[in-house]
Order: structure tokens, then sequence, then C-alpha cells
């Protein structure tokens, strides 16, 4: 025993280092069979798979330059930090853009902008900034709901975000006066902090789901009545990262706590299947609206992606017949989202958000439909200049979510699905979550959204405009090549948007009270 004690205690830190190396290239050769670049080239293989791991953040830090990540570049996401922060959100000595770009966009300025009166709502507050449509007025339902700002939180739930990032993001969408998405998760707790809230149920049904894994009417009406700032509710038929292929929420993210507002099992992946049980067929879909806004007396629409427009147009039929339907409609944007989804669907199903929305919105003005829907879009719209050019393709509000969850520090790590987002923000991890400062991540929610509105009004204003609802398509230009091939809006997608009625900041003001619970009155 003495020997082999005497042996240990004489060995340097060196050969303590040689002898693990030595097992470990024993284990690479003889009894691992996975990888074979460590088989063939024991430890040092593993030094391949470590940069790999590693390779996105080395990009992201040290080799790409500021225009060219994806899906948000450094400007884009360093605007949104610096807007959320209150901090200096400018940028000097010029555009380091390609403004000749292909798809690079430009909004024509007016020569002389438009003035804002010292009794302008906007010289009073610079953030007001209201949807100049009303949620459900046409179909005359019974609580019809104009959102307060147009720009908003899209659907995500509880679940795939913590519950400390949707406490933040609630908390701060009632500081801004904007609107909560829930996403199909159901409804929270941590929804429940004075935000206005937007019910959004997919294919899983959960928060009004039956015992059977459908709909119930019963729980829905309940769910309403229950809690009165919910203002509209939102049907999902599909979504940007993986439409018609339903949704999975991994066992590892299935609290007690989650399992309980969705009714699933603890630790058991949550299955959305592609399709509806409620309805299967666009009359069915169509009746089913109706029926959820007659028993809850809110606004109801729907929210897809695009591709083929054959249901869309016998949806529209139907509307032009019955003169009922949704009362607003939110455009997701094929390029994806926060939902995970396998490439081949993200890259490749459904359109990007500008053809999905401009085909989508020339069939309901082809049928004269255009002035009784809220057209809300959805897909990284969450900049003033994109707002701007969104608007003028006919777009009411958008609502904004990897926007949002960076304003309240996401990273873009892009780890969102593995239940180890490094922010806490997409984990279910206590110890992560533990980073995020509610008050704080709520206030900076806020700002960004108060800069955000800021800086649109100011560039609607230098178009010549006092609301985003007037812009028109040839306000904004696309490049095609060069100046000469340039076109405007309406001769790239070739409709005009349908005109918003619309009387003045002052008469939004009127009809609406910021930060109250009186929505009553609500005119176009």
């Amino acid at each position: 025993m003495n020997i082999i004690s005497d042996f240990f205690q004489n060995i340097s830190w060196w050969m303590w280092i040689l002898i693990v190396l030595i097992l470990v290239a024993i284990r690479d050769i003889f009894f691992q069979k996975a990888h074979t670049i460590s088989h063939n080239f024991p430890i040092v293989g593993h030094l391949r798979y470590w940069l790999e791991s590693i390779g996105p953040e080395m990009r992201q830090y040290f080799v790409a330059n500021n225009r060219e990540e994806l899906p948000f570049n450094r400007i884009e996401r360093g605007w949104i930090y610096a807007s959320a922060k209150k901090e200096n959100n400018y940028e000097g000595f010029g555009t380091d853009r390609d403004i000749y770009a292909h798809q690079h966009m430009f909004v024509n300025n007016s020569m002389m902008p438009y003035k804002v009166e010292d009794n302008h709502p906007n010289a009073i507050d610079k953030t007001f900034l209201p949807c100049a449509k009303v949620m459900g007025a046409h179909n005359k339902r019974k609580k019809p709901f104009r959102p307060a700002s147009v720009i908003n939180v899209s659907a995500m739930s509880f679940g795939s975000l913590s519950a400390k990032a949707v406490e933040s993001l609630n908390k701060g969408v009632k500081i801004a006066g904007a609107y909560h998405n829930t996403g199909e998760g159901g409804l929270s707790p941590y929804h429940s902090n004075g935000g206005d809230v937007v019910f959004h149920f997919g294919t899983g049904y959960f928060g009004v789901r039956a015992k059977d894994g459908g709909f119930s009417m019963g729980k829905m009406v309940k769910l309403v009545e229950n809690n009165p700032f919910i203002r509209a509710i939102e049907v999902k038929l599909s979504q940007g990262a993986k439409p018609g292929k339903g949704g999975v929420l991994p066992g590892a993210k299935i609290t007690p706590e989650i399992a309980e507002i969705r009714g699933v099992e603890v630790g058991k992946d949550v299955l959305s299947p592609p399709t509806h049980k409620a309805f299967s067929n666009v009359p069915e879909m169509f009746d089913f609206i109706e029926s959820i806004a007659e028993a809850t007396g809110l606004p109801v629409g729907i929210k897809a992606a695009i591709g083929k427009l054959e249901q869309w147009e016998e949806l529209a039929d139907i509307m032009t017949k019955t003169g009922k339907g949704p009362d607003f409609i939110t455009i997701d944007g094929g390029e994806g989202g926060t939902g995970a989804a396998p490439p081949s669907f993200a890259d490749h199903v459904s359109l990007p958000w500008v053809y999905g929305f401009s085909s989508l919105y020339k069939l309901f003005q082809d049928k004269g439909l255009t002035d009784r829907i809220v057209f809300i879009g959805s897909g990284k719209l969450g900049f003033p200049a994109k707002a701007a050019m969104a608007f003028s393709m006919g777009v009411d509000c958008i609502n904004v979510a990897r926007e949002a969850m960076m304003s309240i520090g996401c990273i873009q790590a892009q780890i969102c699905h593995t239940n180890r987002c490094p922010a806490g923000i997409a984990t279910q991890k206590k110890w992560t979550q533990n980073g995020i400062d509610i008050p704080l991540k709520s206030e900076r929610l806020a700002q960004y959204f108060k800069t955000f509105k800021k800086e649109f009004l100011e560039i609607t204003h230098a178009a010549g405009y006092e609301h985003p609802c007037e812009f028109k398509m040839s306000d904004i230009k696309i490049n095609v090549d060069d100046q000469n091939l340039s076109k405007n809006l309406d001769s790239t997608y070739m409709y005009n948007k349908t005109i918003v009625p619309f009387n003045g900041m002052q008469n939004l003001k009127d009809c609406l009270y910021l930060g109250g619970e009186n929505r009553s009155n609500l005119k176009n």
C-alpha cells in the first residue's frame, strides 16, 4: 500500500493530464461508436465538436459585419437594445447600408412635413399612436376594441417563454398602452398584470380544451367573463415558422404549473396537431368564428401564414354574401419567428411576409372587404421604416415577437427550443430566469414601444401625414435594380390600399381612454 501511495504522490500534474488523455483516447477508439471523427482522431476530434458548438457565437461577435447576420443583424439588435434602454440609438457619419442594393426600401418624404400644432395630441404625447380602425365595428360586436397602440406583442405562449419573461411583457404593454397576445399556451397568471390581452388558441385548444382534446365553448365563455382584460380572440390557423405542421413543446419545458394551465401531462412532449377539430373546411370555420363572437361579445380574428389563396377566396366570398366574418386577420411571414421548426419548413413553406400580405390584401380588396377588417402584420416589422412600408401596403397594426424578446434581454442565441436560453426568456430553468428583473425589463419593453412610436410618427410627419394609416403605396420605393428600374409599391404588388377613414388624432383621443377601462363609444 505504501508503494502505491508513494507512486501516486510522486506523479506530477502533467502526468495526471497525460493519463486522462490516454484514457479519453482509449474510450474514443474502442468504446464509443457515435462519432467517426473522435474515433479516427482521438482527443483532437473533440476540439472540432467544441469549435462547432461555439461557431454561432464566434461569428456573431467576431466575424459577421454589422449588416450581415440573420435573422436580425447587429445594427437592428443594437437599435432595439438602445431604444429599450433609452440610450442614444442614432448612427453617425451616414448609413453603412448599401442603399443601392436589391429590395432596399425608401420612404418618399414630403417637401413640407406635417406640422404638429401646439394643441395637437402628439404635441402633448409624442408616443400617442392608436390604431385608426376598430376591431368588431363592422360586425357590431358587443365589445368592439380599438388597439391603443399600433405596435403590440405577438403570440408567444407561457411554456415557450418563461414566467418572468411573460410577466415582464404584460407589465410592459400596460405601461405602453399596447396589447399582449397570449400565444397558444393558454392564459396564465403572468398574462394578468393589467395589460390588454388578445387570447390566442390553436389546434391544441390550450386553456379552452375539452376532455376529448377539442374546443370547449363553455370554457371560452367562462375565461372571458372571469378576465375582462381579454379584448379580442385570435384563432391560429398556422404560423410562419411551420405552417401546416402543428407545434411541439418539449417535455423538458413542461412544469406542473404549465401542465395545469394547458391541461396536459408533466414532462411529456405537448403536440399541437396540424388541423383543427372544431372545423374542417372554410364554411365550418366561418360558423366557428361567428359562434365565438356571439357567445363572448368580443371581436374574433384569425392568424395564418399565406400560401395558396383558393380557400381565402372562398372565405371572402362567404363574407361578401353574409356581411359577417373575422374582425381582424393577422398575417405571419413565412420566414418564421419564435417557433422552432425543421429547416425545410422555415426556409421554404409559405410566402415571406411582403408576398403573402400583398397577395391576401389584394384578394380581399377585389371583393370590397378591406374596410371591415383590421389587418395585422407580423414578420420582422418592429422597425419604424419597415412599419411605414407595411402601413403603406394596408396594415393597421403590427405585432412583434423577437423584437419584444430582445427589448427584455434576448441575445439571439437561437436555442429557444432547447430549454437552454442563456437570457432566461425562452426557458423554464429557474436559475437563468432569476436574471430577469421584471420591473426593469417591463420598463424596457415599454420604452422600446414608445421609441418605436415616436420615430414612426416622425417618419409619418416627414412624409406629410398625421397618422400612418394615411400612407399610400406610392409613398414607398423599392430598389429593383437601379433608380430607373425602381418601382412604387403599387406598381410592384399591383394594387392600391383602401383608404382608411381618419378624422384626426384628436378624434382618436376622444374615442379612446389610454390606460382606462372604458372602451365604449368606439367609432371608425
